[in-house]
């Protein structure tokens, strides 16, 4: 169908203009948001009135929801960490729990770990923006920033493999009832030597000696009653998902709106602490990003992109197929990409179910627009562009081979 080839072409426009924004020097945010709103004007244009017209309006309207859900929770999340950062909080605690000089290879190793278990216990957002606030408090070269972030978003994708509350991917295999609670957990070893292997790949030249630049203030009263506001919410989010199926984004605002009613009760020197203001700290590129990806993704799923490629994977050997799918969702957002699986429903074993929740779990680290963690880095490091990313891929291959094939060796053994 002509229209579906050319919603394809401007998909694929929109992915050129993201690796080559160096060079056109045009904001990866508005070309990617121009194509995928474009994509959608041409699929309503060639509609028909009538049922087509509303079935298209419908799934508009899904895909919107979507997006509206991810920009609250983005916004809630990002609020939090905005306030914090401004008042010197992550970096301080940096300062206080990592030693203020140390090895840059062991640097490489802390940072891994930390963004690993992180992400094992709060979100993707969370964990990357708080890494990367780590990372951002020693002096670093560009080119080893470049790693660390790199590394971050590695581990954090890797760490949300093992616990549902860790990826919404695996969340979605685990309420299908193809793995259990302990199932997912055997992914931690092989999420944890890759990123170990990455951590050493990427520390083999490094040397010299790093240092933080902060010095440590003592810690203000609010400050602390938000930051433990900001983990109960996380901790929160969880609970309340689990036991009461409460959606994470209702809990993070509901989080939100306790800190900013204590904005509204707190006095400074006379003054209300008006918290309500770092909402304008926030990076709305990253959020004009995403609405532009997912509207990319919403268009390929309309047009039925997805699900061929799930009637593809049916057709294959799952345990190489799942390895392809992880590599495919560095370039179709993954939770539509593994929703559409479920749809097809395979017929796999629980080894194989495992093996596809690490691949699209990980596997979209390979590339920077793969996951939330890559685009949240590269609005947070400017050096990060896309083929400053690319230049890693080889390594993050590497590892992220590694990964999968552990994990599938493992879960052929035990399960």
């Amino acid at each position: 169908m002509f229209v579906h080839y050319l919603v394809i072409a401007l998909v694929v426009l929109a992915m050129l203009s993201i690796v080559l924004e160096e060079w056109i020097h045009i904001n990866k945010a508005k070309t990617t948001l121009f194509f995928g709103c474009t994509a959608w004007v041409v699929l309503f244009m060639h509609a028909h009135a009538g049922a087509e017209t509303a079935e298209l309006q419908e799934s508009l309207n899904e895909n919107l929801l979507e997006i509206a859900t991810l920009w609250l929770f983005l916004m809630a999340t990002m609020t939090f960490v905005a306030y914090l950062n401004a008042r010197g909080f992550v970096q301080n605690v940096v300062q206080r729990v990592f030693p203020s000089e140390l090895s840059l290879r062991k640097l490489v190793l802390l940072v891994g770990s930390f963004a690993l278990l992180l992400s094992m216990i709060c979100d993707n957002v969370t964990a990357t923006l708080v890494s990367i606030g780590l990372v951002q408090a020693f002096k670093l070269s560009v080119q080893d920033r470049l790693k660390l972030i790199v590394l971050v978003v590695f581990a954090v994708n890797s760490g949300g493999v093992s616990l549902i509350t860790g990826d919404v991917t695996t969340l979605m295999v685990f309420m299908r009832g193809h793995v259990t609670m302990l199932e997912l957990i055997s992914l931690m070893v092989p999420s944890f030597l890759s990123v170990v292997l990455l951590a050493v790949l990427f520390s083999v030249r490094a040397k010299g000696r790093v240092a933080n630049d902060v010095e440590i203030k003592p810690f203000e009263t609010l400050d602390l009653v938000i930051a433990a506001l900001f983990f109960s919410t996380i901790i929160s989010t969880m609970l309340f998902n689990f036991f009461f199926s409460i959606p994470p984004v209702l809990t993070f605002l509901f989080g939100l709106s306790i800190m900013f009613l204590i904005g509204g009760v707190v006095h400074t020197h006379n003054e209300q602490v008006k918290l309500l203001q770092y909402i304008r700290q926030i990076e709305f590129d990253t959020l004009l990003f995403f609405l532009g990806i997912l509207l990319i993704v919403g268009v390929l799923k309309e047009i039925g992109v997805l699900t061929s490629v799930a009637a593809i994977y049916s057709q294959s050997n799952p345990d190489w197929a799942n390895y392809i799918v992880g590599l495919g969702s560095a370039l179709l957002d993954n939770v539509p990409l593994t929703a559409a699986l479920l749809k097809a429903e395979p017929s796999l074993t629980v080894a194989q179910w495992l093996t596809l929740t690490y691949a699209v779990g990980v596997g979209g680290s390979v590339l920077v627009i793969g996951s939330a963690a890559g685009i949240i880095a590269m609005s947070k490091e400017k050096a990060l562009t896309f083929v400053a990313y690319l230049k890693f891929f080889p390594y993050l291959l590497v590892a992220y081979t590694a990964g999968y094939l552990m994990t599938l060796f493992m879960s052929k053994a035990f399960f």
